[in-house]
């Protein structure tokens, strides 16, 4: 019996109407009818990260998010630049999966919304900081595509449907890429 693919859509980016939370919900859109998304919204209510509080029970949100990243498949990532790597506030999410399994092995993907030129720092630390939680970065998945506010419609989603394309394909990638692991000896 096959179960739906779910993917964990992440936004690392608390403003309302960015391009990067207009690039996870045009995926959201965009994703093929045999899967399911989910637009985490927790990143606003995560504590700062403390190691002390990295213990059972968990904070009420830090749980949250670890049951979010274990019920799914796959995750995606929209996150900004900041001073030349990620905002402090995505990567503190980050730091509370570092304690944690679930991500361990779970396939992830990032697209960078930035024009090109931008994001680069982002993308290492990302890149850097998954490393470290174990997390199954899917290469072919992760890539660019810069969003213009005029490319947007009236409810914040990309109208180019080559771009739509591309993001539907991201996450048949996530979900192939557990597919494997799960086939995996």
């Amino acid at each position: 019996m096959s179960t739906t693919p779910v993917i964990l859509l992440l936004s690392g980016s608390l403003r309302d109407g960015s391009t990067n939370e207009a690039v996870l919900r045009t995926a959201q859109a965009a994703a093929p009818a045999r899967m399911r998304t989910v637009l985490y919204d927790g990143l606003a209510g995560l504590p700062h990260f403390n190691p002390d509080h990295d213990t059972d029970p968990l904070p009420a949100p830090v749980a949250r998010l670890r049951e979010a990243i274990d019920a799914a498949t796959g995750i995606l990532i929209c996150a900004p630049e900041y001073a030349g790597t990620l905002p402090g506030s995505f990567k503190n999410l980050l730091d509370w999966t570092v304690g944690g399994t679930e991500i361990c092995d779970k396939p992830v993907a990032w697209i960078n919304a930035a024009s090109p030129g931008r994001g680069d720092g982002a993308a290492a630390t990302l890149r850097t900081v998954l490393g470290y939680t174990g997390a199954a970065v899917v290469e072919p998945a992760c890539g660019r595509i810069p969003v213009e506010r005029g490319t947007l419609d009236a409810d914040g989603l990309i109208t180019d449907p080559a771009v739509r394309a591309r993001l539907a394909d991201v996450l048949d990638l996530l979900a192939a890429h557990h597919a494997e692991l799960q086939d995996a000896p």
